[in-house]
């Protein structure tokens, strides 16, 4: 089977899948149909957004669907048999795909997923493994079974460079770039039935949860390490914040302080200056703020915010 011979259906949603959309493009894996979520609003204008998938789809003139749903979608259903495709390709869709939408590829479904499987099954695994201070990740690709991140692993790679102190962002596109070559590579040898699927062990998997907006407050009543390691993980959405006053204020990055001569005199959760840098104790060690964003401000550095605010967030 050749490249062009091969009918994909894609299926994904957000900026991760849609690197991996053009990927696949690029590899000349043309897929026959793209599947995304549906238009979202967004904004004060509550204007409605295409997904970041839909966008590279229409870019390149590829079919787009946008179920709201996948259960008792027995139009959709008839409309994927109809086109009898080889394979599903999928990447952060955002939805639990049913066995009967499983079942209809002859080569079944392959999951783009960024960790070394079965460490961090579910919805948010970059943020899991920065929160974990995990040192090592990866890519897995598997077969999909109808239960989350349980299926099979056709193949896996570990990321090569360090992973410590990288943000969402970053690790992100390392893991973007891995997953787009291991696809590439491993899609010929898939389609010619060469890869014996290795099943996971299930005994070692761990798993993540949705990220709520509350996952970003803090109080600083958490290690500073902790804090750190949340500040990067939650870089895209929901940030980490505190509120002091009435007023919300967004760290966006920080370091660790470990001067326990200066820490032992401060309370938890208060504020000082020392040498231009901004410090706020926390239960363990202090976190030296880099950058911070007051509520409906522009992002400042430490010493700037504490030239400006130190009078309004003092408790």
């Amino acid at each position: 089977m050749t490249k062009n011979e091969v009918k994909i259906v894609f299926w994904g949603t957000p900026y991760f899948a849609a690197r991996i959309l053009e990927g696949l493009i690029s590899a000349h894996f043309c897929p026959i149909l793209v599947v995304t979520a549906p238009d979202k609003v967004k904004g004060r204008g509550l204007q409605k957004t295409p997904s970041e998938v839909k966008k590279i789809a229409k870019k390149w003139g590829l079919e787009v669907v946008e179920p709201a749903k996948l259960r008792q979608n027995e139009a959709f259903l008839q409309q994927l048999r109809q086109l009898d495709p080889d394979l599903f390709i999928v990447a952060a869709y955002g939805k639990i795909i049913p066995a009967e939408y499983l079942s209809i590829p002859q080569k079944g479904a392959l999951n783009i997923h960024p960790s070394l499987l079965p460490r961090w099954r579910g919805p948010s695994p970059l943020q899991a493994t920065i929160l974990a201070g995990d040192t090592e990740t990866g890519v897995s690709i598997i077969l999909m079974d109808e239960e989350m991140d349980h299926g099979p692993i056709i193949k896996n790679s570990k990321l090569n460079s360090p992973i410590a102190k990288l943000t969402y962002r970053q690790l992100e596109e390392k893991c973007i770039e891995e997953a787009i070559k291991l696809l590439i590579e491993i899609l010929p040898q898939w389609l010619n039935g060469e890869i014996n699927p290795i099943p996971q062990d299930h005994e070692k998997a761990t798993y993540c949860k949705i990220i709520k907006k509350e996952d970003g407050l803090t109080d600083f009543n958490e290690p500073a390490e902790l804090i750190e390691r949340k500040i990067r993980a939650f870089e895209v959405w929901p940030n980490v914040y505190f509120e002091r006053n009435g007023k919300t204020y967004k760290i966006l990055e920080a370091d660790i302080f470990k001067d326990e001569n200066i820490l032992k005199n401060k309370t938890l959760g208060e504020f000082f200056c020392l040498n231009k840098q901004l410090i706020v104790k926390c239960a363990d060690n202090g976190l030296l703020i880099k950058k911070i964003q007051p509520e409906n401000k522009k992002p400042l550095d430490g010493y700037a915010f504490w030239c400006g605010y130190q009078n309004k967030i003092a408790k």
